[in-house]
């Protein structure tokens, strides 16, 4: 008989990544890390999204023995700069007013942690977003729903801000926060396989 499967937690409080991980037939338990963002002092934006997500899922992984932790982060990269969340509505008008028309790459870092074997994988996966050319009014009754204000680079793909993004080049999951075509690869890489952890 095999042996039984480890638990798998998500270490993020995000329900984009929980509802991509459901919907890829997996059901994490979720456990938020607590990581504070603004200690970590990396100024290249892949490898500040791959070290949060290390942060995240070492943190969440110290008190859980038995268990594959999932940690990630995102962040998009606009001019070589690294963009978080957005500060507040002004922030988010003003980060809009740069990005429209033009071409960013969202970066997330996935970090997953046997706990039992006391091993880890780090990988970072990239996706090219064009936005499109949005006018002031557009920007601003977008920011007003709020959305923008609670992910990285302001807008989303699977929300109302779906419409302002004109195409992808690369994983879109990735830009939702997780990249499942990566994950199932770094699990491969530790030895187990995918399917098994399917909701059955």
């Amino acid at each position: 008989m095999p042996p039984p499967l480890p638990r798998l937690i998500l270490a993020s409080a995000s329900p984009a990544r929980l509802k991509t991980l459901r919907g890829a037939g997996l059901d994490p338990e979720v456990v938020v890390s607590g990581v504070d963002e603004r200690a970590v002092e990396v100024t290249e934006p892949s490898s500040y999204a791959l070290k949060l997500a290390q942060l995240k899922a070492v943190a969440v992984a110290a008190d859980n023995p038995r268990s594959l932790v999932v940690g990630c982060d995102s962040v998009l990269e606009l001019d070589g700069e690294i963009l978080g969340k957005p500060a507040g509505e002004e922030d988010a008008v003003d980060r809009w007013k740069q990005m429209r028309g033009r071409t960013g790459v969202l970066h997330t870092g996935h970090c997953v942690v046997d706990t039992h074997r006391e091993v880890w994988l780090g990988r970072a996966a990239a996706t090219q977003v064009r936005f499109a050319a949005v006018t002031d009014d557009e920007i601003a009754a977008y920011v007003a729903t709020g959305e923008p204000l609670a992910v990285a680079g302001a807008f989303t793909i699977d929300g109302l801000g779906g419409a302002f993004v004109s195409g992808l080049t690369g994983d879109p999951h990735n830009v939702v926060g997780i990249s499942v075509p990566l994950l199932r690869l770094m699990f491969d890489e530790l030895g187990f396989v995918w399917t098994d952890f399917w909701e059955h």
